[in-house]
Parts: C-alpha cells; sequence; structure tokens
C-alpha cells in the first residue's frame, strides 16, 4: 500500500497485551511507512512502534514530544512534513490519540490548514467501558477527571447524577490509578442507593474487570483491587 500525505492517528494498546489481539493488520501497514510521530512521550512511543515491527529503525524516525508541558505556540512545528508531502503519525500513551489527549491540538491545527486526518481503528477504553457496562450508549458524556477534593468531587457526582435522571444520559469519567479506591469509596456515599456504577478497570488485559451493580449492592461486595489498574468509571440507572 502506498500512504497518503496525511495525519493518521494511532492507537496503541491499553496495557501489557499482544498488538494482534486489539489491532488490526492495516495499522502495522501504515506504522512502518512513516518517518515522523508526534508523541505524548518518546520512551513508550518508541517501545510501541518495536512491539509493532522489531525491523523498525528506530534512530531514522523523527519524534515531536506533545503533552501538558508543551507550547501549544510551537505545535504547527510538528506539522511541516504534511507541508512537504510526507505522512506524520501520532500516538498517545493508551488508547486512541485525541481522546481525553493533547493530540486533539494537533488534529484541530491540522483541520484548520486543511490536511487530511485519518483516524485507525483500535481499542478505546471510554468506548469499551460503555459497551459493557449496560448504560444508555445513546446518549453519555464524558467528563474527564472529576475534582479532587472531596466537596468538589461530591458536588460533581451529584450533578452528574441528576444528568442520568432527568437527561436518561449515562455518565463516564476517569481517575489516577492510585485513587480508584477513594473514587468509589466517596460515590458509594454520595449517590443514590438505587443509582447504578459501572467499574471498568484494566480493560483488554488479563486483569480486565467489568461490573455494574447499584449502590446499594456495591456496599455490600467485596471492593476490588484496582488501586493501581487504569479504569473507567460509569454512572447509570
Amino acid at each position: 500500500m502506498t500512504l497518503e500525505k496525511a495525519l493518521y492517528l494511532i492507537p496503541v494498546t491499553l496495557g501489557e497485551t499482544e498488538i494482534r489481539s486489539v489491532l488490526p493488520d492495516y495499522n502495522h501497514d501504515v506504522i512502518v511507512q512513516i518517518k515522523h510521530f508526534i508523541v505524548e512521550n518518546i520512551r513508550s512511543a518508541r517501545r510501541f512502534l518495536k512491539k509493532v515491527e522489531k525491523s523498525i529503525d528506530i534512530d531514522q524516525l523523527t519524534f515531536y514530544e506533545l503533552n501538558r508541558h508543551t507550547d501549544r505556540k510551537i505545535i504547527g512545528e510538528y506539522l511541516k512534513p504534511l507541508e512537504q508531502g510526507q505522512a506524520v503519525g501520532i500516538i498517545s500513551e493508551a488508547g486512541c490519540p485525541a481522546i481525553a489527549d493533547p493530540g486533539a491540538d494537533v488534529v484541530a491545527l491540522a483541520q484548520s490548514r486543511g490536511f487530511k486526518v485519518v483516524p485507525l481503528v483500535g481499542p478505546s477504553s471510554i468506548i469499551m467501558a460503555l459497551m459493557g457496562s449496560g448504560f444508555n450508549g445513546q446518549s453519555f458524556a464524558f467528563n474527564g477527571y472529576l475534582p479532587v477534593d472531596v466537596a468538589g468531587r461530591v458536588k460533581a457526582l451529584k450533578k452528574l447524577e441528576n444528568k442520568v435522571y432527568n437527561e436518561d444520559q449515562s455518565q463516564i469519567f476517569i481517575e489516577t490509578p492510585y485513587r480508584n479506591s477513594k473514587m468509589l469509596e466517596t460515590m458509594l456515599s454520595a449517590l443514590r442507593p438505587n443509582t447504578k456504577i459501572c467499574v471498568a478497570a484494566g480493560i483488554t488485559t488479563e486483569q480486565e474487570f467489568i461490573v455494574t451493580k447499584t449502590v446499594e449492592k456495591w456496599k455490600k461486595s467485596k471492593m476490588p483491587d484496582f488501586e493501581k489498574v487504569p479504569c473507567v468509571f460509569l454512572i447509570g440507572r
């Protein structure tokens, strides 16, 4: 296949998962032809590329780092290869680029400049969590991270719960792994007994855990051990 001049959004595995189990062969054929990559973390991106194809010569590739510390004024420079007729790839730390990810800034810039944008198929923990939750998949919202302080978090949770009941809209959010248990504890204390909570942790990995219960039933259950596992939380009815 001949690669088009485009910005390719390249999904990665959500954990130590066999690549072939979550990414199609087509992705491999695209990746091995790209020489310029915009990445969240250069070290992990290099590791991922070697998993995709051992024969890739990493030293022949150019990496541009894009994370929360990157000055947004310089990201336009990352698209210069496109102006010269070359393909550029975006690699996130986990899952799909531009979803809860700084890659969205580059995609927006590429769109504004008229460059073709090609999202490749791959795992999204947010969508897969919703799929496995049993909650409304017609209307849902992803809310990113909730406030860290307890008062702000409780207020945010109650606001999301009201949307579940008033709009029949499933609510999705994430948390830093080491605060997973504390998040679930707060949810159980702040939400109504009949409200349903889905905990989706370690998606696509051997530790995968996707369970939906009412607040009342969660309180009677043994809490899952997911303190260091990437997790998605959902509220529904």
